[in-house]
């Protein structure tokens, strides 16, 4: 058995390593689209371009425009005049936000009564929509705070001493809310599934294109070590893609490894277990690699989608929660994220790696069953 199992491995990396262009995709464009995707998956809001149409251009309206601009959300990029410029840079993308303050600002606001500032924001991108109210509402509130202040003041000649409440936050794992420790591991385990899918979907069909799998079905070699022969090259690619990647989000993004290593490679074994068997099972009902491939893309895309890479699991419908539990991504993903950010150890993941063990066992079964030593 081992020496059949030998011999097929022997084979497998001969014809993955012949190309050396193969070895730049497998271990030199994952780490650049770790980079890439490190700096260009950013979820945090900032210097949002935005004009002012202010038509008081009073004091007040100034300062509130001062405001906006000293916050670093805001990056006033125009200054117009009327409606139809505010429309125009809007539809054109050239703006996200477009501020009106109307002709009576500070007079209003001397008089005591409310003072209305228009906002019209680009909803196209509901999420940032989201966010920017969220900043415009906040930041509003603070100015109202201060006209507050400085009415008591100009009234009562000082302010009076009253209690008031302190809120003390801290974010755990990640103090600065900065998105590189959350989006480079979730990276990770996007770019680690694409790879093992990609290459353990065309595997076998590959096998059937250039006409060599009849020399395997004379050979006496079982279909349990064929499909072994197929995989553990791949799972070792897949350790050697974790470190490098990991190597590089540590380096370049300073993400933490607190948790231990050894759990890492642990949960990296069960997730190719996972990945492998699914692409492997790919490749067995597949009848040419471009068929094979087009299938696993149709698998990968929505294995990332439904995932938590990007939008929280709880926030889907409840049927696709249930959906996201045949997922191995959710489970890795959790993983992952819990040995780099939080430092959690078995105890805490051990449902996670029971669900990527489960998965992985199965799929792999039904592509060892599925796999068929003839030419039909």
């Amino acid at each position: 058995m081992f020496e059949r199992l030998r011999a097929m491995l022997i084979k497998e990396f001969i014809q993955v390593f012949r190309d050396p262009r193969m070895r730049i995709v497998l271990f030199v464009i994952p780490a650049l689209q770790t980079v890439i995707f490190g700096y260009a998956v950013n979820m945090d809001v900032r210097n949002i371009p935005t004009a002012i149409m202010d038509r008081d251009n009073s004091s007040e309206s100034r300062e509130l425009v001062e405001i906006l601009s000293s916050s670093g959300h805001f990056r006033i990029t125009r200054h117009i005049d009327n409606d139809s410029q505010a429309r125009a840079l809007l539809d054109r993308g050239t703006v996200r936000v477009a501020l009106t303050i109307e002709h009576g600002f500070s007079q209003q606001l001397a008089r005591g009564e409310n003072a209305a500032v228009q906002a019209l924001l680009d909803g196209s991108d509901s999420n940032t929509a989201g966010v920017v109210m969220g900043y415009l509402g906040r930041l509003s509130n603070a100015y109202n705070t201060s006209l507050q202040l400085r009415f008591v003041q100009r009234h009562l000649g000082s302010t009076p001493r009253i209690g008031r409440v302190e809120l003390a936050s801290r974010a755990w794992f990640n103090d600065n809310l900065d998105s590189p420790p959350f989006y480079v591991p979730a990276v990770i385990t996007n770019i680690l599934f694409v790879i093992t899918m990609l290459l353990s979907s065309m595997a076998i069909v590959r096998e059937k294109e250039i006409g060599t799998i009849e020399q395997v079905i004379v050979t006496p070699i079982r279909k349990v070590e064929f499909i072994l022969g197929k995989t553990l090259p791949f799972v070792l690619i897949g350790y050697i893609d974790v470190a490098l990647i990991s190597l590089v989000g540590t380096l370049v993004f300073n993400v933490p490894v607190r948790g231990s290593l050894w759990l890492l490679f642990l949960a990296t074994t069960l997730f190719l277990m996972s990945s492998l068997g699914i692409g492997l099972l790919i490749s067995t009902i597949s009848r040419t690699q471009q068929q094979a491939m087009m299938t696993a893309f149709f698998v990968i895309f929505p294995a990332m989608l439904l995932s938590g890479f990007a939008f929280p699991i709880e926030n889907m419908p409840l049927p696709v929660q249930w959906l996201t539990l045949l997922n191995p991504l959710r489970f890795y993903m959790v993983i992952i994220r819990g040995i780099f950010l939080k430092g959690v150890g078995f105890g805490v993941l051990w449902s996670q790696l029971a669900a990527l063990a489960t998965i992985g066992v199965v799929v792999l079964l039904v592509a060892v069953e599925r796999f068929r030593k003839t030419v039909a």
